[in-house]
């Protein structure tokens, strides 16, 4: 674990060094290096795309919440198709992960897995650890996930790539100071518009202090709020982005259904 922090400090000033000039008070500031946006990217999703103006916008971390009982989960598997992908992991083995996203029909051969669950869960030899609530540990496993993402941005080289975390909301529980997420926030964050790319940030809603999480949804760009209804004959999944910096969000809440991927209902009755 030295290792592993001596390793993160080391990123930390190398990112520090090569920042432009930083505003502050009484100087005239250079602007930030940042990388060559492109205007928007595709979703992987025909529909949601059309509605969008052809994606969301390049650069974007977005804030999926989703109901934990909708199968959010394949709005992520449906985003691996559409570049190169790095799936981290905190939930299950990515062995499993990917034998459901290839049940769906997808292809996973641009998928990377950042296996977070192992690092957590699992001893060196393989055997299951409850490590839940330790502070040690889950300042760790933070420094890990930061050292990945320092990795990611050194080997892409503004590439475009796709970063899902599957969940984030595992990184709201841990036992760690408010500090800590909010500097692996602003990691994921200038990491994304370092790549260019797009996060994706899966929370289950109702699972974590909501304080926190506002703080995530306010920093991201996008966020996609997914609810499951249940009427009296039926069961409807529903989508609604309510923010999207750098163009207008879709007011209307979207049905879908999930049969080959993600399917929107364009029909306009979502009751």
């Amino acid at each position: 674990m030295s290792e592993l922090r001596d390793a993160v400090a080391d990123g930390a000033r190398r990112r520090m060094a090569q920042a432009s000039a930083i505003a502050t008070i009484c100087k005239i500031m250079e602007p930030l290096d940042v990388a060559p946006a492109s205007v928007v990217k595709s979703t992987g999703i025909f529909v949601l795309d059309r509605n969008l103006g052809g994606g969301l916008p390049s650069g974007s971390v977005v804030y999926l919440s989703g109901d934990p009982e909708s199968m959010s989960e394949i709005f992520l598997h449906q985003f691996t198709q559409t570049r190169k992908t790095y799936y981290v992991t905190t939930g299950r083995r990515p062995t499993y992960v990917a034998q459901n996203i290839r049940s769906m029909g997808y292809n996973i051969s641009k998928i990377t897995f950042i296996d977070i669950y192992s690092e957590y869960y699992l001893t060196a030899h393989g055997e299951l650890v409850d490590n839940t609530g330790n502070e040690y540990v889950d300042n760790q496993i933070i420094d890990f996930m930061i050292y990945n993402l320092q990795n990611i941005e050194t080997e892409e080289e503004f590439d475009g790539a796709n970063i899902l975390f599957d969940t984030f909301s595992f990184f709201l529980n841990l036992n760690v100071n408010v500090g800590q997420i909010k500097k692996l926030m602003n990691v994921i964050y200038e990491t994304t518009k370092e790549l260019d790319g797009m996060t994706y940030l899966y929370g289950l809603k109702n699972t974590h202090d909501p304080e926190l999480e506002n703080e995530i949804i306010n920093a991201c760009d996008v966020v996609f709020d997914i609810e499951l209804i249940r009427n009296s004959d039926e069961i409807v999944s529903r989508l609604s982005i309510p923010k999207i910096r750098g163009m207008a969000p879709i007011t209307d809440m979207l049905k879908f259904k999930i049969s080959d991927g993600i399917q929107i209902d364009t029909s306009t009755d979502i009751a």
